[in-house]
């Protein structure tokens, strides 16, 4: 291997990220992306309308709710070390 000459290259392409999702081959998944956001704003505005804490925490953590929304901060609040007393 001594002695051999090598050579690096950086090759730069501009394309927009539409561009590149066509040359790689990846499907367009926009239109299934908007109903997502739909279905998601809709189920939110939903919670929130009915000014319960308890539904919109549910609509945004898939239905854990609250008692998984203050668990979380708890872990995060100690640092992620558990409690040994809740054993």
């Amino acid at each position: 291997m001594e002695g051999e000459n090598k050579m690096k290259m950086n090759i730069q392409i501009d394309m927009t990220p539409d561009e590149a999702r066509k040359v790689m081959g990846l499907p367009d998944i926009s239109k299934m992306q908007e109903q997502i956001v739909k279905e998601m704003q809709k189920r939110m505005m939903a919670a929130i309308e009915m000014n319960d804490p308890q539904a919109m925490l549910k609509a945004w953590m898939g239905g854990a709710g609250l008692e998984q929304f203050q668990k979380f901060w708890e872990g995060a609040a100690s640092g992620g070390k558990k409690d040994s007393s809740s054993r």
